[in-house]
């Protein structure tokens, strides 16, 4: 539910609670949560722009020519952490970036994602997103560090006394829930320790804001459990590996105008056209959704792992998926991206991918409902196999790049490039086992 909260609102409920701390939050480039904690005697300063932080912060690595930037908060993400005292609580509000004279500041990607959503608004077209999100609960040792352990043994949907995690998801939906985040479900996933959270539907940027909420929020109640979660894409090798599916839909006003009740698959023209675009830029958009070298340890051959540039509606291979259409209702799931990714540059790709797709009325491939296997041997429908890959692609894409903007463009060339140039040099124990007593 959309909310319009004033400095004034936000002042008057953090004193009806006894608010006595906030924290500033926001988003590197790196999708990694950070934040900077005030107190309420300084909330009027930080509620008019007053704030000032590092920009390295930002970017997510220090450099030489780091610069002072304001933290802009939103009134309207302004919530009470649950699991804190009444007393003395602690709320959070959740920032964008901007440089000292008040233009937003190119590292921001909550701000990227805000520029693309208002093109769109601009053409009277609203974006909105829905998220399920897969991670894992581990044991951590006895120095309190995480392990690969899983918490259980149980499989998908499984109950108590299988599914040992029931207690601890069922606070982060709770806790969740009062937050004013619309929880669809959750129930355990397929590989032992690995459950899932389904996101309702929101304005694309509520959306990013929830996915990084949640991901701090499971962290958190998982602790206080003695677990730790992950949402690392392919922690255990030979199980299930985690994503987190994008649900699309498009809204002019208050049609959906992605469906079409006249066609057989209720696709309109304008899903289809949208679908075409993101397909188009699928390879660069891989880097964005997928930023690990570990990323693409899920996104092996398999009947379900999405590794091919392709849609579908029954075959779960491919990166989009049209799900049964219900009640006059079509959406698009994205099924690349991993809970690794920065939901804030994700959804600004698949956006202006989307949107530009429509704008040049881009043709739509042909759906891929065969046999998976069938299908691996022709290699130009594949995703990158690599972050490298992924990299080179992202590289070439002019209108990904331009999305991007130059500042995080060059971070992400920079950072990854570096990170993939690492695991390469690496001398990893599969090697050692393979080779070492051979050679």
């Amino acid at each position: 539910m959309v909310k319009l909260f004033s400095k004034e609102d936000v002042l008057k409920k953090a004193e009806e609670y006894h608010v006595k701390f906030v924290r500033l939050q926001f988003t590197d480039i790196f999708g990694v949560l950070k934040n900077v904690a005030i107190t309420v005697e300084d909330l009027p300063r930080a509620l008019d722009g007053l704030i000032l932080f590092d920009s390295s912060a930002v970017d997510g690595i220090v450099t030489e020519g780091e610069t002072d930037i304001r933290l802009i908060p939103d009134p309207d993400t302004f919530v009470i952490f649950p699991w804190r005292p009444r007393e003395g609580a602690v709320a959070r509000l959740i920032c964008d970036v901007a440089k000292i004279d008040g233009t937003p500041y190119p590292g921001c990607s909550r701000g990227i994602l805000k520029q693309t959503l208002k093109e769109m608004a601009d053409n009277n077209l609203n974006l909105y997103a829905g998220s399920r999100a897969e991670f894992f609960m581990f044991k951590v040792n006895e120095s309190g560090q995480p392990t690969i352990i899983p918490h259980d043994l149980a499989g998908y949907c499984d109950l108590t006394p299988l599914d040992l995690g029931e207690n601890a998801r069922r606070e982060m939906v709770l806790t969740l829930e009062e937050m004013d985040i619309e929880i669809g479900s959750s129930h355990h996933e397929l590989a032992p320790g690995q459950h899932e959270i389904v996101l309702k539907a929101d304005g694309a940027l509520a959306m990013a804001d929830k996915i990084a909420t949640m991901r701090f929020v499971v962290r958190t109640i998982a602790q206080r459990h003695g677990l730790h979660a992950s949402f690392m894409p392919k922690p255990i090798e030979g199980v299930s590996g985690s994503g987190m599916h994008l649900h699309l839909t498009l809204f002019s006003e208050f049609t959906n105008i992605f469906f079409d009740a006249g066609v057989s698959n209720k696709l309109s023209d304008n899903a289809q056209h949208f679908m075409a675009g993101i397909l188009e830029h699928a390879r660069a958009i891989t880097a964005i959704t997928n930023p690990l070298v570990n990323s693409y340890k899920r996104l092996i051959p398999n009947d379900t792992a999405p590794r091919l540039r392709g849609w579908s509606i029954g075959n779960r291979a491919t990166m989009l998926r049209v799900p049964g259409e219900t009640g006059g209702e079509v959406w698009i799931d994205v099924r690349t991206p991993d809970g690794a990714c920065n939901p804030y540059l994700a959804l600004a790709v698949l956006a202006q991918a989307g949107y530009e797709g429509m704008r040049q009325e881009l043709p739509l491939s042909k759906p891929l409902e065969c046999k998976p296997g069938s299908l691996f041997k022709t290699q130009n429908i594949f995703l990158p196999l690599n972050l490298g890959e992924a990299l080179e692609s992202l590289h070439k894409d002019k209108m990904i790049s331009k999305v991007l903007g130059k500042h995080v463009m060059g971070f992400i060339q920079k950072v990854k490039q570096a990170e993939w140039n690492r695991y390469q040099e690496a001398v990893h124990p599969w090697e050692v086992n393979e080779y070492l007593s051979r050679y």
